[in-house]
């Protein structure tokens, strides 16, 4: 017999409990984690090996739906919510079912059954590749790209990229500098480049990357923000001034 290995998502430890029980009664669902955590739940689905996801709509920090987007297609989803208004957006985003809290059993048993139907006859696959555990820290970077999420020492913190003044690099480790506190995350400056939207920010040395309408003042080879000086590398003065000539008037 296939087993769908899955976990469940949501806020609300009563919803888990609910979600806990009805797995246990289905031999074909094994759960392998229930949590709170949004975000550890999507470090587990991009790492590879989860096929089932029982997913809460609205939930802090990430919703059910930027779940669904940054995650892009990795696992089968079945979302769970006391609320109907965002099915039509879910099932865009190619969700497996949609159900309605409180829930019933048998409508669960229906929703998974049909995800392990559709196992049975799926041709075998090769796991999805790792995203998140490529590295002990990574970022990720939602597809609206307003924000993006780090690894801290003790936590995952969430970054608004409007807060961003500058980051610097210093050695394998970055500084991000937001306009109320300094963020320390273990992750190279060329990966954090290729992060971040261009044309909001641009590399101007080997150690610094800037978010260009931060910049309070340009005096030959130094960037001023927000009192920090900031030098411009020659590696990067042509591509700099380039962006900065066309915003001249």
């Amino acid at each position: 017999m296939i087993k769908l290995k899955c976990i469940a998502v949501d806020d609300e430890p009563l919803a888990l409990d609910i979600i806990e029980d009805y797995v246990s009664k289905v031999p074909f669902l094994e759960l392998v984690k229930r949590t709170e955590n949004a975000i550890e739940a999507l470090q587990m689905v991009q790492a590879g090996g989860i096929d089932l996801v029982f997913l809460d709509v609205q939930m802090p920090e990430l919703t059910g739906i930027q779940f669904l987007k940054i995650a892009n297609g990795k696992a089968n989803y079945i979302l769970t919510t006391a609320y109907s208004q965002y099915a039509l957006e879910s099932y865009d985003l190619n969700v497996s079912d949609y159900l309605l809290k409180p829930i019933a059993f048998d409508r669960f048993y229906k929703a998974v059954e049909k995800v392990h139907n559709q196992a049975k006859s799926a041709e075998p696959v090769s796991p999805p590749q790792p995203l998140l555990t490529s590295a002990p820290f990574s970022i990720i970077a939602n597809p609206i790209q307003d924000f993006i999420f780090v690894k801290t020492e003790h936590k995952i913190q969430k970054i608004e990229l409007d807060d961003i003044l500058y980051i610097e690099g210093l050695k394998d480790y970055i500084s991000i500098y937001t306009k109320s506190e300094r963020i320390i995350t273990l992750q190279n400056m060329k990966k954090m480049e290729e992060t971040l939207p261009q044309g909001q920010f641009i590399r101007v040395h080997k150690s610094y990357i800037i978010s260009l309408d931060k910049i309070e003042s340009i005096e030959r080879s130094r960037i001023s923000i927000c009192g920090k000086v900031i030098p411009i590398g020659d590696t990067y003065r042509d591509e700099f001034f380039k962006h900065i000539d066309n915003k001249n008037i």
